[in-house]
């Protein structure tokens, strides 16, 4: 059994490399536009299709983890995604870095499927996720910062997420080589909760999409229609990024003592708003202003919704299932931007966007109103549902 204060590290390394490629996404998409010869609508498809690799992972190995192992599928996706981002960030033609966009894609989404499994089987959902959600952040952040000084050119977002594949690999050998199926009450081979498991999943490809389609344009809206530079637009994100760090610490300390519905409902209604003012931004202020308020309440919903998936089965199945459906909106999101914004502009973009998610917060909460955190502490000592993970610091 856990002790109670035991940190999974290597599923908080795995989770940070995983999600790292939907954090870089507006530098990622913007160089992809200037360095190689894509328009603006044909970058955000590639970045939709690097994140719709990412989420085909997911779905196909949502079951699989138990059985084939979380140490050699981890190996798997970290592998992949240096081979395929790194392949991508080398090359300058544009079918080679279609190719590798796609296989680092799934390599990433192999790693998040992974770390989700693993997450879910702890005593603490939320306080993992939360310290991923804190990695991937400020490692986000640093990128953001760095990325403008480094030159011209497709390849630093895309070498960043490689390297860091690379550096998280060491931690794999504290994964354990395979885990037998639960049988335990609170895991059989039926998915409990279905109807909840559906809604949540369904809902969270819609949350994600809003969210991504504003994501994945922003750095078009700091460039074009607040006629920033560059290195002030990655500026902002930097500073957006660590009010983030700020939100996952507070929802951290909070954790579920006050439940999940408000962090999950009133926090998204309260995105939508943060989602009309960025897109409307015209200035440094504004576009300031909206991307923090947005960074920063962003990650506290979204830890509190991956708890909420934990809390439906303690195999993590259903934890996979809405982080693949989540990564499904995620993947649609630059496109739908990039179409949105072409036809009508950011500002109605934005109004859109909102409305969208002012209606599938009704949902979300009423999912969230019917959970209560599951007694995983209770699993008896004798059951298969185990990850020994070793949990020192590296």
């Amino acid at each position: 059994m856990f002790a109670p204060r035991t940190i999974a590290w290597p599923l908080v390394a795995l989770f940070t490399a995983g999600y790292l490629a939907p954090y870089l996404l507006p530098t990622t998409v913007g160089r992809l536009d200037s360095g190689l010869p894509l328009t603006a609508t044909e970058a955000g498809a590639l970045g939709s299709a690097l994140l719709l690799s990412s989420a085909s992972a997911g779905f196909v190995l949502a079951s699989r983890v138990d059985r084939i192992g979380a140490r050699t599928l981890a190996r798997l996706g970290l592998a992949l995604a240096v081979l395929g981002y790194g392949t991508a960030a080398l090359t300058g033609s544009v079918p080679a870095v279609v190719l590798g966009a796609l296989i680092g894609g799934f390599g990433s989404g192999t790693a998040t499927t992974v770390a989700a499994t693993g997450i879910a089987a702890q005593p603490d959902p939320h306080r993992t996720t939360t310290l991923g959600l804190l990695g991937v952040s400020a490692l986000a952040g640093a990128v953001y910062l760095t990325v403008p000084h480094l030159g011209p050119g497709h390849g630093q977002p895309l070498a960043a997420i490689a390297l860091t594949a690379l550096a998280v690999w060491p931690l794999t050998g504290r994964l354990p080589v395979r885990t037998a199926a639960a049988h335990s009450p609170l895991g059989g081979t039926r998915l409990p909760h279905r109807r909840s498991g559906a809604v949540l999943a369904a809902t969270m490809l819609c949350w994600s999409l809003a969210q991504n389609a504003l994501w994945g344009v922003s750095g078009r809206i700091g460039l074009s229609q607040a006629h920033l530079t560059e290195a002030t637009v990655g500026a902002v994100f930097a500073v957006a990024l660590g009010a983030g760090l700020l939100g996952v610490t507070a929802a951290g300390a909070v954790g579920p003592r006050f439940g999940r519905a408000v962090p999950v409902g009133g926090g998204t209604a309260v995105i939508a708003g943060c989602i009309v003012l960025c897109a409307s931004a015209t200035g440094l202020g504004s576009f300031t202003t909206g991307e923090i308020a947005w960074n920063l309440l962003y990650p506290v919903v979204l830890s509190y919704v991956i708890g909420l998936a934990a809390s439906l089965d303690p195999r993590g199945r259903w934890a996979v299932l809405v982080g693949s459906a989540s990564s499904l909106g995620t993947a649609a999101g630059p496109l739908t931007g990039s179409v949105l914004a072409a036809w009508a502009g950011f500002p109605v973009m934005g109004a859109v966007l909102a409305a969208g998610l002012l209606l599938i917060a009704i949902p979300m909460t009423v999912v969230a109103l019917g959970r209560r955190p599951l007694p995983v502490l209770e699993i008896p000592v004798e059951t298969p549902v185990r990850h020994d993970y070793d949990t020192t610091a590296a």
